[in-house]
């Protein structure tokens, strides 16, 4: 797998239309302790990822794909998770404090 700083800067240049970027693909990723405060990963395939204890404060996880994802006592204080997919999702332990779940999809998710 990439670096996860490429697949963020590609991931940017996807969001903005240029055609050198490319969708974050991070399905399965082991991205435990992960310092992702303020990342754009709007639209992105985190499916099954590893995200345990990651910082993820201000990111823009709108319409992510995190079914699946564990989140066991990651922190999420003011992340926009609008119509974000979180079915099956462990969110056991996390902070969500201010978080935006408009529109998310909750369905089986642990620690709601």
């Amino acid at each position: 797998m990439k670096c996860l700083h490429t697949i963020l800067e590609e991931h940017t240049l996807y969001l903005a239309g240029d055609p050198k970027g490319k969708k974050a693909n991070l399905e399965r990723a082991d991205l435990r302790g992960a310092d992702l405060r303020g990342a754009n990963l709007y639209g992105a395939n985190l499916e099954g990822a590893n995200l345990t204890i990651a910082n993820l404060e201000g990111a823009n996880l709108r319409g992510a794909n995190l079914s699946n994802a564990n989140l066991i006592g990651s922190y999420l204080p003011g992340a926009n998770l609008t119509g974000a997919n979180l079915t099956g999702a462990d969110l056991v332990e996390a902070n969500l404090l201010g978080a935006d779940l408009k529109g998310a999809n909750l369905t089986g998710a642990k620690g709601i």
